[in-house]
């Protein structure tokens, strides 16, 4: 079925998409701690060339809730991510350390890309990208469209799962965040900038061959 064809039915059933929120950030940009290396070209020619990470955050009735996210360009996987009841370094860190992980990083150069937040201008932040051998870049102030790529996924999560419902406790809310990225964003959600493949599929059907020794 074509994008017309469900954009009529739509206007015809008076079914209408979600509007998202704009959120405001929670933090105040700071000194950049790294160039910008990435100057709006939000695009990547293979795997874990280039990763862009930013946080969000949502109320419960228990209050705030923190996501720290980093998103692959290649593929647009959210290669890692981490959840807290306080906006800290140490959930940029752990976010990046599960990135990490779960690309099995034996490799240097990819580069990590955000805003200036606080959390990624860290001593903990920095040392751990030099840790993991990646290159730190980061947007101007002021300039949403520095890291229009990584918000255009909390975009989607906003009205997807956000804004859904009201959320009681943070463990319900979280379990909803990790199952839409892992079940639906990953594996159902067929995205036009990969060829209508969803992030998985994509990363299956492309991934590069191993090179001999």
């Amino acid at each position: 079925m074509s994008e017309n064809r469900v954009q009529r039915l739509c206007q015809d059933n008076k079914i209408w998409s979600v509007t998202a929120k704009k959120k405001g950030k929670a933090h105040r940009p700071g000194p950049a701690v790294h160039d910008d290396l990435v100057e709006r070209d939000f695009s990547a020619d293979g795997p874990n060339r280039v990763w862009v990470g930013d946080i969000t955050e949502h109320w419960t009735g228990e209050g705030k809730l923190y996501l720290c996210t980093f998103k692959d360009l290649w593929s647009n996987r959210i290669v890692g991510y981490s959840m807290s009841d306080r906006m800290t370094a140490e959930l940029a860190v752990t976010a990046i350390t599960n990135a990490a992980a779960l690309r099995d990083m034996a490799f240097a150069g990819v580069i990590v890309h955000t805003d200036r937040g606080t959390q990624f201008r860290s001593r903990k932040f920095v040392r751990q990208l030099k840790k993991q051998y990646m290159v730190g870049s980061m947007g101007r102030v002021g300039a949403a469209g520095d890291n229009a790529a990584a918000e255009s996924f909390f975009s989607l999560l906003q009205k997807n799962v956000l804004d859904r419902q009201r959320w009681a406790t943070r463990d319900e809310l979280r379990l909803a965040i990790v199952v839409w990225i892992e079940a639906t964003y990953h594996r159902r959600r067929r995205q036009r900038r990969l060829g209508k493949l969803t992030p998985i599929e994509f990363e299956t059907i492309h991934q590069p061959a191993p090179q001999a020794d």
